[in-house]
Formats: structure tokens, C-alpha cells, sequence
């Protein structure tokens, strides 16, 4: 049976009774240990001497009575009045109990997440060479960091919250930028680090580290500005965006304000003869009918529909390209969870230039709309290469178009499983010949390309 035990010093404790005198508060150590729906609270003055201790569960009485100070019914009539020495710690006591308060009660992330699919998710993130690879992507990490001080009026002497906080990379950022307080929630293992970083920075007790979800915790107070870093692969895989909306719960609306603002998904149709001919190639070890005297055969189409499946993570000459790309934005300031459980975009393209259509690229990029400026980080097969890169969707069977000819299509990304990912349907047809293609793929299951060399320019 799962156990958390967290141990608190430096706690100020007044035991309350209704019928005697309150007792002076006195400087103790507070033991929560929480076990599957109940949590165990024991109180030890600084002799070691237990001075109380009782059980939480759904039918205990609690309430936030400050910043830094947490009220629970123990016994009866009689209560505790628990005044921590730190924000953070008073935020995590009442978080990690919040579960015994209402046991029953599956967060909105629990409802939408394996747990099998969450813990390897959040064991990903806790790794410290993570974090280093997401914040070594200098195009990432700098434009965070210019977007934050170039609208510094936007965070000074403001109340920030940093989503999924990571390292803490973007709360420091906030701070250059002149914020008062950031909560900086993060639910892996890193927020252990986290601390440890804070603590040693001139910033300790102005940003408050909260281990938990952004679904299950709480705050103390309302917040001016919400950062986070919740963009996939194809700017909704993983879908850490649904969480960023979520927390919207702690904004002061309506002049909050999230950074980043706005989110545009772009689709482009592409030519790859080599591209397309590498799948078909890997699929054909299958085709063997004897190999060390066994017949594979039968799970050659299996294969060609496996690897048909997978996105391509990579990036690419933009000259494959063979028309505009369509774009299908979405503002975080005014869309809610729900609409990102489906999306479908309407494609409609008029070729400039004649060939076979293999399949449709995709990138992302954000804005950042502050007072002053309007800052993008773009993943574009045109800029700089991020740790994004960009994705491919191939057709099973491609298509012929000319020049000046149109293609109408659509993207639908949707929810079919609780992986923290999306099935992706593409489909296209040539307006003049009414030819189709289509295909679709799991985007939790892609498949890495990137090889490191320049990217080839198209054949011919």
C-alpha cells in the first residue's frame, strides 16, 4: 500500500478546545503520513514527546485560516491550529491531505490519465538530464526568458503561478521580471530539486515550490499571471495544454494573463519518396519466407500498418513542401478543457508545384502577448531547430497533383485512450479527380528520425 510521510519542523502548534482556555502555541514537529484514504498527523514537541496525534479522513473539518497557517478538527470539539514557518510548507500539508479529505473524489487529471501512463510520465520529467535537455534548447529557454523581461510591466509586483514547473527555470524568470510571489507547482520528483534551487537563490520564500498536480492542489490566494511550458510534440501531445487551461481556476480574471497567450498548429502537405520508401523498406523484413527456416510472411501487412502509424519526428528540407501551410490556432486565454478533447481541422490547399503528396507536415508556433511586446517561439522547418523539431504523417498511399490544382482534406486529433496523447486521422482529395488518400496514427508511439545531419534537399 502506498505511503507518503512528510515531516514538517519549525511549527508553531495551538491546541484549541471549545470548553477550556486556549493553550499558548509551541514550536513542534509535524509528522503527515498519508496511507491510501487516511492520513496519520502527529504532533512531537522538540523532547521528541508526543503532543497529539490523530487520524484525517473524509470526515474531518478543515480550513486555510492564512497564508501560513492550517485549522483541522482532531478530536470532537477539539482542534489544532498548525502555523508553518514557510508558505510552501503549509501549501504541501494541505495538499497532501486534501486526498484524505475527499477520498473518493478522482481529480480531473486522474479521470483522463492511466495511472500506469502518469507514473512513467512524471518519472520522465524527475530526471535531472530531462530538464537539462529541455532547458540546453537555447531557442526555448531564451525566448521564455525575453518574452518575461521585455514585458516586465506585465509581472512586476504581480502574483505568478508556473504550471508543471520543472526545474524552476521560468519561475526565476518571473522573478528577473519583477514578480512578487510565483507558486511554481510541479507534480515529478524534480520538485525536490526545485527546492534545493530556490533555497540557495536570493529568491528563497518568494517562490513558493508546490509538489502535486495542478487538478488535486491548492492556493492561497488568486493569482496575475499564469507560465508554463505545456507544449508536445505537435504543440498537443501529452497533453499538458488541458492542465495549463486548468489552472485558470487560480486567475484573477478577466485582466489575468498567460504566457504563453496563443498557439497555432500548422499543416502542410510534403513529398518524400525516401521518406516513404524507409517505412516500406522496414516493413519488408517482414515479407521473408524463410527466415532461419520460418515464414514471416503472414505479418507483413501488419508490419507496413505499424509503421504506418507512427508519426516521424525530424526535420526537413522546406522546399518538400508543396503548398501554404493551413493554420489552426488556438487562444489559451478563452478555451477551455473540453476543446482540446477533439479537434479537426478543414485543410484546403492550392499546389505550387507539381508531385506526389506522401503524406502532411506539421509545427507550432506560440505567442506570448504581453503590455509591450508580442513575442513568438516558432518551430518552423524555416527557423532555428528546437528540441520540438517538426512531425510527418505519411498516407499509405500517396497522391498525384499538379500545380494549381486543389486539395481539400482534414486533420482530427482525438481522444481515444487515457495515454496523455492523441489518435491522429488525416485524410486529402484532389478536388479535380476526386482522388483520396488517407491514414491513421497513434502520436504517443512516434517514431525519431532525426539523424543530426543537415536535412536533404528534395530529389531532383
Amino acid at each position: 500500500m502506498a505511503c507518503t510521510i512528510v515531516l514538517f519542523d519549525e511549527v508553531k502548534v495551538k491546541y484549541l478546545k471549545q470548553k477550556e482556555e486556549n493553550k499558548d502555541g509551541q514550536i513542534c514537529k509535524v509528522e503527515v503520513r498519508r496511507v491510501s484514504e487516511e492520513a496519520q498527523l502527529t504532533i512531537l514537541q522538540q523532547n521528541c514527546i508526543v503532543f497529539c496525534k490523530c487520524t484525517i479522513s473524509s470526515e474531518s473539518e478543515h480550513c486555510r485560516a492564512g497564508e501560513c497557517i492550517y485549522l483541522i478538527n482532531v478530536h470532537g470539539d477539539n482542534s489544532v491550529l498548525l502555523t508553518f514557518s514557510a508558505i510552501d510548507d503549509c501549501c504541501f500539508a494541505a495538499n497532501i491531505s486534501i486526498c484524505c479529505f475527499k477520498p473518493n473524489v478522482k481529480s480531473v487529471f486522474d479521470k483522463r490519465t492511466e495511472e500506469s501512463s502518469a507514473a512513467q510520465y512524471f518519472q520522465f520529467y524527475g530526471y535531472l538530464s530531462q530538464q537539462q535537455n529541455m532547458m540546453q534548447d537555447y531557442i526555448r529557454t531564451g525566448t521564455y526568458q525575453k518574452a518575461m523581461l521585455q514585458n516586465y510591466i506585465n509581472f512586476r509586483d504581480k502574483v505568478v503561478l508556473d504550471v508543471g514547473a520543472g526545474s524552476g527555470i521560468l519561475s526565476f524568470f518571473a522573478m528577473q521580471a519583477g514578480a512578487r510571489k510565483v507558486y511554481a507547482v510541479e507534480a515529478s520528483t524534480m520538485a525536490e530539486h526545485t527546492k534545493k534551487l530556490v533555497s540557495c537563490s536570493q529568491y528563497a520564500g518568494r517562490i513558493v515550490v508546490i509538489p502535486g498536480k495542478i487538478e488535486e492542489i491548492t492556493l492561497p490566494e488568486k493569482v496575475d499571471v499564469i507560465i508554463s511550458e505545456p507544449m508536445g510534440y505537435m504543440l498537443f501531445n501529452e497533453r499538458m495544454l488541458e492542465t495549463f487551461l486548468h489552472a485558470k481556476k487560480f486567475l484573477n480574471q478577466p485582466n489575468g494573463l498567460m504566457f504563453p497567450t496563443m498557439g497555432d498548429l500548422h499543416v502542410a502537405p510534403f513529398s518524400d519518396e525516401l521518406l516513404y520508401m524507409e517505412q516500406f523498406t522496414k516493413a519488408n523484413f517482414w515479407y521473408q519466407q524463410s527466415f532461419h527456416g520460418v515464414d514471416l510472411s503472414p505479418l507483413r501487412d501488419d508490419a507496413v500498418e505499424e509503421y504506418f502509424k507512427q508519426p516521424i519526428v525530424d526535420t526537413f528540407d522546406v522546399r518538400i513542401l508543396m503548398a501554404k501551410s493551413v493554420k489552426h490556432t488556438v487562444n489559451f486565454l478563452s478555451a477551455h478543457e473540453e476543446d482540446l478533447h477533439r479537434i479537426e481541422i478543414p485543410l484546403r490547399y492550392t499546389a505550387h508545384t507539381s508531385g506526389t503528396v506522401h503524406g502532411l507536415a506539421f509545427w507550432f508556433d506560440i505567442a506570448f502577448i504581453g503590455t509591450i511586446n508580442t513575442v513568438w517561439l516558432s518551430t518552423s522547418p524555416t527557423e532555428s531547430l528546437t528540441h520540438w523539431y517538426q512531425v510527418r504523417c505519411l498516407f499509405r498511399s500517396p497522391l498525384f497533383i499538379k500545380a494549381g490544382e486543389v486539395l481539400l482534406g482534414k486533420v482530427v486529433l482525438s481522444i481515444s485512450n487515457r495515454r496523455q496523447s492523441y489518435d491522429v486521422d488525416i485524410e486529402a482529395m484532389v478536388e479535380s479527380t476526386g482522388c483520396k488518400a488517407e491514414n491513421s496514427l497513434d502520436l504517443k508511439n512516434p517514431f525519431f528520425h532525426y539523424t543530426g545531419q543537415p536535412p536533404a534537399p528534395p530529389a531532383g
